[in-house]
């Protein structure tokens, strides 16, 4: 009989399994199950007593330490019909898949489950004698009894409706089985507290940022009109000037060239130049300020700071101006 070769894979399966080193529960694990479920029929069915037997088996895998995918297959016993084809012993099977969800932990002890999934079912028919072929919303719930890590039995109930006929039939059973090749994870050791360890000296603090502050020189040497010769009286503040450009020695400077408004634009702006190149010369050849470190640009009669109609405001810009500016520490 099938149902006899169904039983014997199923068992076969429980009894190798018996042989894998690693057994556990748990992410990765393989269940192998055998089962026997009571049938309850539709009153439609035409069937004697509206129940039978179902004898089956499953195999099902862990996806998570909660959820399994499992298949079964089973055959059906124990109906008879008492339709139009008169009182005849009723044959069939019902194939599903099922996603089941357990609760609680891995381990030996009680773990509930709650399943939903879809089934085939072929059955004989009371009435026509052929076969009613019908697919299956199947819901479900019971508990699974873990005696070792291994092995279990199971108790549960299922709702089967009929998607093609409408009505809803009932199977409850019980099913012995292995669990194996899991790779649930271990319990963590307990952690032992380290001695404490002594505290760190404090650090120092750390030194405070200097403060940096500008310090700058500002050079105005005037000259006679028409003249481009640096009088001995502005010698005093063009050695103020070189004596801080020598004391930074980053520093550098441009020497700035200026005339009234009395002559040409042509003129004035050669006369400016020879007057910010006398100051230079002063710079360089009379007080040692690298020249590298001092340019000379003219600007004729275009900046004027005084009023050009007076005679004391030409005199204030016939001049030559230079500024330097260094960062000093505080």
């Amino acid at each position: 009989m099938k149902v006899k070769n169904t039983l014997g894979v199923v068992i076969g399966s429980l009894v190798a399994a018996t042989s894998f080193g690693a057994l556990a529960q748990g992410q990765g694990a393989v269940e192998v199950e055998g089962f026997v479920n009571r049938y309850f029929t539709d009153v439609q069915r035409d069937y004697a007593h509206n129940e039978g037997n179902l004898f089956g088996g499953s195999i099902g895998y862990y996806l998570t330490d909660d959820v399994e995918l499992a298949l079964s297959y089973g055959e059906y016993h124990d109906l008879r019909g008492e339709g139009s084809q008169g009182s005849k012993n009723i044959k069939g099977n019902l194939t599903d898949l099922k996603a089941i969800y357990h609760f609680g932990q891995p381990g030996v002890g009680l773990r509930p489950y709650v399943s939903a999934g879809f089934g085939h079912q072929s059955i004989g028919d009371a009435n026509s004698g052929g076969r009613n072929h019908s697919t299956l919303a199947i819901a479900g719930a019971g508990a699974k009894y873990y005696f070792t890590e291994m092995f279990y039995a199971r108790a549960g109930v299922d709702a089967l409706y009929n998607i093609d006929q409408g009505d809803t039939e009932w199977q409850a059973g019980v099913g012995v089985g292995l669990n194996f090749g899991g790779g649930s994870k271990p319990a963590p050791a307990p952690v032992v507290a380290a001695a404490p360890e002594p505290m760190p000296e404090p650090a120092p603090e750390p030194a405070p940022e200097p403060v940096m502050e500008a310090v700058r020189v500002e050079l105005d040497v005037k000259f006679d009109f028409d003249k481009d010769r640096v009088k001995e009286e502005s010698y005093g503040d063009i050695k103020n000037l070189a004596d801080f450009m020598n004391q930074y020695p980053q520093t550098t400077t441009t020497v700035e060239g200026h005339t009234d408004s009395v002559g040409s634009d042509a003129y004035n702006q050669k006369l400016s130049e020879r007057r910010a190149n006398a100051v230079r010369d002063v710079l360089v050849n009379q007080y040692g300020v690298d020249g590298s470190r001092v340019n000379t640009a003219g600007y004729g009669e275009t900046r004027p700071v005084a009023d050009n109609a007076t005679d004391s405001g030409r005199a204030i810009n016939r001049r030559v101006e230079a500024e330097v500016e260094a960062q000093i520490q505080q």
